[in-house]
C-alpha cells in the first residue's frame, strides 16, 4: 500500500431518479442518457421491468431495451447488466431496481426460521448486485418507486401513523450509494436530495433536460485519466494477496495492465478466495 495524494479521476456516474408513478423517470432518465452519451442514443441501454414501459418512447430514438420478467432476482440484473456492458452500451438505465428488493423481500419471507437470522442469506445477494451497478465501467441510471412512508406517534396513549413523506422502495439507505440522487414530482420537476458533483445541490427544481446529462457528462469527464502504476511483477503480486474486497483487487488489476496477464492465475485465486470469505455468489465481479 502507498500513500498519496486525493486526486479527481474521470468517472462514471451512478445515480438514482425517485419518484412515484406518473411522476416522468423513464423519460427523464432518457433525456440524462442521451445527454451522457453526446446525443448517440444507440450507446444507451434500458433494463425494462415495468412491463414494456421502455418501448413507449421509442419515438424519442433509436435507444435499446432489454425486458425481462419475473422473478427480478439480483442474479437477473447482474445478468441483464453484464449483457448491456458486453454489447458496449455507454448508458445503462435500470427501470426499475424497486423490483429486485421487492423480490428480496418475498424470498425472506419464505425462508423457514429465525427472520432476523434469515438475513444473512438477503444481504450477500443485496451486496453482489449494488456492487455490480457501483464496479461497472458504464454510466448507470437507476429509478425507485416511492411509496408513502409513515411513523407512529404516541397521542392520548395510543400510537397513531402519521404520514412523513415518500420513501424509496428499496433497501433503507441505498441511496447513499449513488453519486447523485433526484426526486421527481409528479408535476415532473427535480430537485437533488444526494450530490457528491455539487452541480444540483442546494438549487431550485428543475425539468430534467438532455442538458442536464451533458452538464454530468463534463463533470465525470472533468478528472484525470486513471494513473497506471510502475510496480514491479513483485510488488504487484504482494500487492494481490493484501487485498480484503473486490473492489481493491479489480483496482489493483486495471491499474496494472503490463502484468495482467502473467499474474492472471494469482488475481483468479485471490478473487476466488474473497468470494468464500465474504459468503457472496462466485463471479459477481470480474477481472
Amino acid at each position: 500500500m502507498k500513500l498519496r495524494q486525493s486526486e479527481r479521476r474521470k468517472a462514471f456516474i451512478k445515480m438514482a431518479l425517485q419518484g412515484s408513478a406518473g411522476s416522468g423517470k423513464t423519460y427523464s432518465s432518457l433525456l440524462l442518457a442521451k445527454g451522457l452519451a453526446n446525443g448517440n442514443l444507440s450507446k444507451v441501454a434500458i433494463i425494462d421491468t415495468e412491463n414494456g414501459s421502455a418501448d413507449l418512447y421509442a419515438h424519442f430514438g433509436n435507444y435499446n431495451v432489454l425486458t425481462f420478467s419475473p422473478p427480478f432476482t439480483p442474479e437477473s440484473y447482474i445478468k441483464a447488466v453484464e449483457i448491456c456492458e458486453n454489447a458496449g452500451m455507454q448508458v445503462i438505465i435500470i427501470d426499475s431496481i424497486s423490483h429486485e428488493w421487492d423480490e428480496l423481500l418475498d424470498f425472506h419471507s419464505k425462508l423457514a426460521g429465525n427472520s432476523f437470522a434469515n438475513w444473512a442469506k438477503v444481504t450477500p445477494r443485496q451486496k453482489a448486485f449494488v456492487d455490480k451497478i457501483l464496479q461497472s465501467k458504464t454510466h448507470i441510471i437507476a429509478t425507485m418507486r416511492t411509496k408513502q412512508d409513515y411513523v407512529l406517534n404516541q397521542k392520548d396513549g395510543k400510537f397513531i401513523p402519521e404520514k412523513v413523506g415518500l420513501k424509496a422502495v428499496q433497501k433503507e439507505s441505498l441511496d447513499y450509494e449513488f453519486t447523485l440522487v433526484f426526486d421527481v414530482d409528479i408535476k415532473h420537476f427535480a430537485t437533488s436530495s444526494k450530490d457528491r458533483t455539487g452541480l444540483f445541490m442546494d438549487k431550485p427544481e428543475f425539468q430534467i433536460s438532455e442538458k442536464t446529462g451533458q452538464q454530468i457528462l463534463d463533470w465525470c469527464n472533468s478528472g484525470n485519466e486513471l494513473v497506471i502504476t510502475n510496480l514491479s511483477e513483485q510488488e504487484v503480486y504482494e500487492n494481490i494477496q493484501k487485498c480484503n474486497s473486490i473492489a481493491e483487487l479489480l483496482a489493483l488489476y486495471k491499474e496494472n495492465p503490463q502484468h495482467q496477464e502473467t499474474l492472471k492465475p494469482d488475481f483468479e485465486a485471490r478473487k476466488s478466495l474473497l468470494n468464500q470469505l465474504s459468503n457472496t455468489p462466485n463471479g459477481y465481479a470480474k477481472l
